[in-house]
């Protein structure tokens, strides 16, 4: 595997956007709320996070959204996520 070019990974600027299964009508489940916690335990001057009603957003520097995205998947999974479904995209 290549080596990830560390200072383009600081610079470039991505949006990881996802959304958590199964959903619930009521209100969002423990996976929902477990993975929008971990989500927003990264947020700082540079990580901005969205939360919507069927997704969330977390903007920032590449090499920090990547880091969050494996705690968010984690979060969901180790709650009870049966799918995390994640599209990621450079600005």
């Amino acid at each position: 595997m290549p080596a990830i070019n560390e200072p383009a990974a600081t610079k470039t600027i991505i949006v990881a956007e996802f959304t958590v299964e199964p959903f619930e009508a009521s209100a969002p489940g423990p996976h929902v709320l477990a993975a929008i916690a971990a989500a927003e335990s990264g947020a700082n001057e540079q990580v901005e996070i969205e939360i919507g009603p069927f997704g969330t957003a977390i903007t920032g520097p590449a090499d920090q959204i990547l880091a969050l995205v494996d705690k968010v998947n984690r979060a969901a999974v180790n709650s009870g996520a049966s799918r995390v479904s994640l599209q990621i995209s450079s600005q």
